[in-house]
């Protein structure tokens, strides 16, 4: 079987072979015993020509000393230190995600998680992740005193293993708690020390690119300590590669996947969303149900680096595609009152791949719908902040309240919102409330059950 032929077979537990992972060096030799010295070892090992050796030791000639193969052992696969950011409120929802794709040891930290895996894992993190917002690798962390001491770090760090003056380059800078005077000094001595770097040892620096670098370096500063971390990701992993129609508002598709991971959706039970905007939500939930891995049609940073394996990361893409799933269990339905949204939607979910009857989007008022089956979740962004303002009717809630408790007895309600008076004016109490970030905006995942009785109209 030709190389670009094979296809990884899977193994338990989400994980998949690698066909190259036990290549090594090649193998040692060593010096075969003597016959003398291996016979008591092997007493019944070929018996015949142990007997014909004894009997003949004293007339044959000197054995000419063999070498043999040793076993082959497994080459131990580099391990990095790797960050996950992600929105504010999904940390332990990132965290979960990790342990599940096989990261064990993913920990939740601040607006992220961190986790251990060598560089297959770090591609299987960014192909598969739908939470994180970029799988960040740790080449560097030192404590610092001075600015300065920015520009030996990352002079000391050795770049030249991804990328060199052939690729372009983009160094970002954040802080926490860190006493130095000013971000883009710091980001100045990184990107110097890297460029310092790679001139002495290759003659030349690397181009800087703002927009489409080939190479992304963060540093991040906290205390007294400094991390650098080379990003695998390129774009953020929130742009799956299907929305080109935003529509008004968009979520972003990392938090409407955590989201509906803390609304605990079950994918084989019906999601319905009343305003679905340009399809985020429901589109998200497709791809969950029918485990389209979320980086499977988008390009990554790592791609772009040295070394590159693109055999490799093509086997990894053909095993993620062999696994998903041909059709939906239980229908996905969008409402919107704007027909442009409807239309975004429609040509989101072509773009992504997904037949028009894998999600129903209608033109239709979150005041009036019904329900598609007798139990579900409602999982939803409706308009608030400045959106809510072009709203015209003041009875939003109340009426739209009132839908609910009429129609969808038996669902789970879970609405994003900065408005945190939202239960109050919808009449429910919520029985969770998880605070978000959508975008600048701080905001509640408000949790209700819709239960048949005690309701009157309000």
């Amino acid at each position: 079987m030709r190389d670009d032929q094979y296809i990884a077979p899977a193994t338990p537990a989400g994980r998949f072979y690698d066909p190259f992972e036990d290549d090594g060096p090649a193998p040692d030799f060593q010096a075969e015993p003597s016959v003398e010295a291996s016979q008591p070892d092997y007493p019944d090992v070929h018996d015949d020509y142990q007997d014909d050796a004894h009997d003949d030791h004293q007339d044959r000639a000197p054995r000419v000393e063999t070498r043999s193969r040793r076993p082959r052992e497994p080459r131990q696969a580099e391990v990095f230190t790797v960050f996950a950011p992600c929105p504010q409120g999904l940390e332990e929802a990132l965290t979960a995600e990790m342990q599940a794709l096989g990261y064990e040891d993913a920990q939740a930290g601040r607006a992220g998680c961190s986790f251990t895996a060598d560089w297959s894992g770090v591609q299987r993190a960014n192909l598969y992740s739908r939470l994180a917002t970029r799988i960040l690798v740790q080449v560097a962390h030192a404590e610092i005193s001075h600015e300065d001491d920015i520009l030996d770090l990352a002079r000391d760090t050795p770049w030249e293993r991804w990328f060199g003056a052939e690729q372009t380059l983009r160094v970002d800078t954040s802080a926490i708690k860190s006493p130095v005077q000013s971000l883009q000094y710091c980001n100045l001595r990184a990107k110097d020390g890297i460029c310092d770097r790679l001139r002495e040892l290759e003659g030349e620096r690397p181009s800087i690119d703002t927009v489409r670098p080939d190479a992304r370096v963060h540093l991040f500063l906290t205390g007294h300590t400094a991390t650098l971390y080379l990003d695998t990701s390129g774009e953020s992993l929130f742009k799956r590669g299907w929305r080109l129609d935003k529509g008004e508002a968009p979520l972003r598709e990392n938090l409407a996947a955590g989201m509906l991971a803390l609304a605990g959706w079950d994918p084989a039970a019906p999601l319905l969303d009343p305003f679905c905007g340009s399809g985020t939500i429901l589109i998200e939930a497709a791809w969950i149900a029918l485990g389209v891995p979320p980086g499977i049609s988008r390009p990554f940073g790592f791609e772009r680096l040295r070394d590159h394996d693109a055999f490799r990361w093509r086997d990894l893409k053909d095993d993620a595609r062999s696994r998903i799933l041909p059709q939906l269990d239980a229908p996905l339905v969008g409402y919107d009152l704007d027909p442009q949204a409807i239309e975004f939607a429609q040509n989101n979910a072509e773009r992504a791949w997904l037949t028009a009857d894998s999600i129903r989007f209608e033109i239709g008022d979150a005041r009036e719908i019904t329900a598609p089956a007798d139990h579900g979740w409602i999982v939803t962004n409706p308009p608030y902040g400045e959106r809510m303002q072009t709203e015209q009717d003041a009875d939003l809630w109340r009426d739209w309240a009132t839908c609910l408790k009429r129609n969808f007895a038996g669902w789970q309600l879970h609405v994003i919102t900065s408005d945190m008076t939202l239960p109050n004016q919808m009449r429910l109490k919520p029985k969770r409330r998880v605070p978000l970030h959508n975008g600048a905006l701080d905001c509640r995942l408000f949790g209700f059950e819709l239960v048949a009785a005690g309701y009157r109209d309000a």
